[in-house]
């Protein structure tokens, strides 16, 4: 080979590294979206950027480079979420085209829902993907409603997933400050003190301050709580309280505190392990987390079983969630009876006051050994506490005691009632599916919406076999069920047999108008919050084949695949 011949190798392969380098500097768009802009004009001149939230801070930042009389403007947006909006075929864009103040209303009537699991799960995996803030709501505003649902629904987990993908954003001092109360108000300091980490230098708060403080004490590291301490004093960001509770706490002087604080937790957990024979009266205005802490670390005592005030707000908290509901029966069975009372407990109850007929028919419970009269009291129970709206407190406890009597021993006009106060602790994804290959919407076809890559040709050889067997029935109905699963199957890709004219079947059902316009939109992210807003409180296997149809029929449009298979596969089966 010539030397002329290598130059000209030697200079072909200086230019392809340059050229392949420069490839691999060039940005790029992970989630092949662009920002959401005013016109559409605006949208051809900006280049997406995204910087991955593992890189910078763990915060995705955005950079709108537009090119103009060969200038650079750069936009920085923080976006606040938990997961890639693709991974639910969302955009970044998601809002652009819905008022938030729509979305404000919404959250706010979802807000007073139980919502089921699969709403819920829909809520949280729109509500949290990345994006824009939507029109006429600020990116601080969007974040808010984002973190008081966290906090109101208590997703700890989900609150450390955000603040592990989001460190630096407005009101983080908020979310960190529920964290460390809630495993207050669990008695868990030493998990409580872990959550120290997520406070930064950058949060300046002396609430969370005050507990690093602590959590040093707690952690035998007492020089370092010291010098803290005082920093906070020159700061004056301490008060005559903490400072009492920290000399007390480092061995430095005896308790000058003469009166329990409760204006917040700490300073109520504080009170509770620096003063001498503590002792606290909760009522019914005490604060929830203070009412949570007391029962986890055991404080709540009756030293007084005559105190019906007493008895009654613990009822109330218990109701509420705020103390565990076994203490309300551990009280019932202190309450004494005269023998007499006991035996004719069906009787007395009436003439006396709520709480102790309450505690008599339930001790009567106690004493009984025939099923019969054993389910006469529960049932009498519940009714007690229905009357005086008191029934979360009963509700585990009556489904407790129904399981465990043997079925064969259950008076048959009591089988029906007892099933249906008895509380399933499994879940619909849990239970065992029975396969009908007779009825479409039932076939072995339905575990294309729930088993993760289920292959499309299998799929659509089950779908020719099952047709076969079901075209032999002349008199076969083609449910609303049925068209949902084979407009879903169409939309990926599947053919349906041309003897099935789904399009004709489809016509008998109508569509809200109004779901419809946001579909035709665009607007993906509105529209689930509008479907989490249909699912509500039920569990999709509630609601009636029609609502499941254009549930599914507007979740094909837009191409929300994940959340149609989610409902798909709990509405679907038969589950034994």
């Amino acid at each position: 080979m010539k030397l002329s011949d290598l130059n000209k190798i030697f200079f072909f392969l200086i230019f392809f590294i340059n050229l392949s380098s420069s490839y691999a500097e060039e940005e790029i768009d992970i989630w092949k979206k662009k920002p959401s802009n005013k016109t559409d004009e605006a949208l051809e001149k900006k280049e997406l950027k995204i910087q991955s939230p593992l890189i910078k801070n763990n915060n995705i930042k955005t950079s709108n480079i537009i090119q103009e009389q060969a200038t650079v403007e750069e936009d920085n947006t923080l976006l606040y979420g938990i997961w890639d909006p693709d991974k639910y075929n969302f955009e970044l864009s998601m809002w652009s085209n819905t008022d938030g103040k729509n979305i404000q209303k919404t959250i706010s009537r979802l807000n007073k829902l139980k919502l089921s699991e699969t709403a819920e799960s829909i809520l949280l995996n729109t509500l949290f993907s990345y994006s824009y803030a939507p029109v006429n709501l600020s990116e601080k505003d969007f974040l808010d409603i984002k973190i008081n649902w966290l906090i109101k629904n208590k997703k700890d987990d989900l609150i450390e997933q955000f603040l592990t993908k989001n460190n630096d954003f407005p009101n983080k001092n908020k979310i960190i400050q529920y964290l460390v109360d809630r495993n207050i108000s669990n008695a868990n300091i030493k998990i409580g003190c872990e959550k120290v980490n997520f406070i930064g230098k950058d949060i300046k708060d002396p609430y969370l301050e005050k507990f690093k403080i602590y959590c040093l004490i707690f952690n035998n590291k007492k020089s370092q709580a010291q010098l803290l301490h005082d920093i906070l004093k020159e700061q004056k960001q301490s008060d005559k309280f903490f400072d009492n509770a920290v000399d007390v706490l480092l061995g430095v002087s005896e308790n000058k505190n003469k009166k329990i604080k409760d204006d917040n937790l700490l300073n109520f957990y504080l009170s509770s392990v620096t003063f001498s024979n503590f002792k606290y009266e909760p009522n019914d205005k005490t604060d929830r987390s203070i009412w949570e802490y007391m029962n986890s670390a055991n404080l709540i005592k009756i030293d007084d079983i005559t105190d019906k005030e007493k008895i009654e707000n613990i009822e109330i908290a218990a109701n509420k969630n705020q103390v565990n509901k076994s203490q309300v029966f551990k009280i019932y069975k202190q309450i004494p009876f005269e023998l007499n009372t006991l035996i004719n407990a069906k009787t007395v109850y009436q003439s006396m006051e709520k709480i102790e007929g309450r505690a008599l028919i339930y001790q009567k419970f106690l004493l009984s050994d025939n099923t019969k009269n054993k389910l006469d009291l529960l049932f009498l129970l519940k009714d007690l506490f229905q009357k005086d709206n008191l029934s979360n407190v009963y509700t585990k406890f009556l489904s407790d005691r129904l399981e465990e009597f043997q079925v064969n021993e259950i008076p048959e006009n009591y089988l029906n009632i007892v099933e249906r106060n008895i509380v399933s602790n499994k879940s619909l994804n849990q239970q065992k599916i029975k396969f009908d290959d007779k009825t479409l919407h039932r076939s072995k076809l339905i575990r294309y919406f729930y088993e993760k890559d289920y292959p499309i040709k299998k799929t659509q050889k089950e779908l020719d076999s099952i047709y076969k067997k079901i075209k032999r029935n002349k008199n076969y109905f083609y449910s609303a069920k049925d068209v949902a699963v084979l407009e879903s199957l169409e939309n990926d890709g599947i053919t349906i047999p041309k003897e099935i004219n789904h399009k004709i079947l489809s016509e008998n059902y109508n569509i809200p108008d109004s779901l419809n316009d946001l579909a035709e939109k665009g607007e993906k992210g509105y529209l689930a919050l509008k479907i989490v807003e249909i699912i509500g409180e039920d569990e999709v296997n509630n609601l009636d084949p029609e609502t499941i149809y254009f549930i599914t029929n507007l979740l094909n449009k837009l191409n929300l695949t994940e959340f149609r298979n989610e409902i798909l596969s709990t509405a679907l089966p038969l589950r034994i």
